[in-house]
């Protein structure tokens, strides 16, 4: 099963089901339930949802660029890129509307852009923050916390593809 984004950035990601092994227990209680007794399963949900900032969000992101276009080679982020990104992510989280589009539009090199912001969701939280961090620094203004930058990052994306 694929993830897929919704339109307020949340993820539905899939859900590996745990492994269950029959007990000594269970074989008798499966020739009780053979005899026309009804027994319980407890059905764990199949997929998951999960917000920006969530634990897990930044790693299920990376991964849904990915499926995106499996067949783009290992991301590699470039200075200039990086910086570009940061501008974009900046502009994007200081607009009045937090408008995507006409951001995405101004670049002067998308691809590069694209990326970085990539690069850095490859990286995890530790990443996400660290470019939070660095985007305060070099733009000034207001920090941008990680789960701001990281929905940021999948508007960008999202716009990109």
């Amino acid at each position: 099963m694929d993830i897929v984004r919704n339109a307020d950035g949340t993820l539905v990601v899939p859900v590996q089901q745990k492994r269950r092994h029959q007990s000594d227990d269970s074989v008798e209680t499966s020739s009780v339930a053979a005899e026309g007794e009804a027994t319980k399963t407890d059905a764990a949900p199949t997929t998951r949802l999960l917000h920006p900032g969530e634990g897990g969000y930044d790693e299920a992101l990376a991964e849904w660029d990915l499926q995106q276009n499996p067949d783009r080679p290992p991301v590699v982020s470039t200075a200039t890129g990086r910086q570009e990104a940061m501008t974009l992510v900046h502009t994007v989280a200081t607009s009045p509307d937090h408008a995507v589009a006409p951001a995405v539009e101004a670049l002067d090199d998308p691809e590069a852009s694209g990326e970085a912001l990539r690069h850095v969701l490859v990286g995890g939280v530790h990443s996400v923050e660290d470019f939070a961090a660095e985007v305060t620094e070099a733009e000034g203004g207001d920090p941008l916390s990680a789960h701001q930058t990281t929905k940021i990052i999948g508007e960008v994306l999202t716009e990109l593809d």
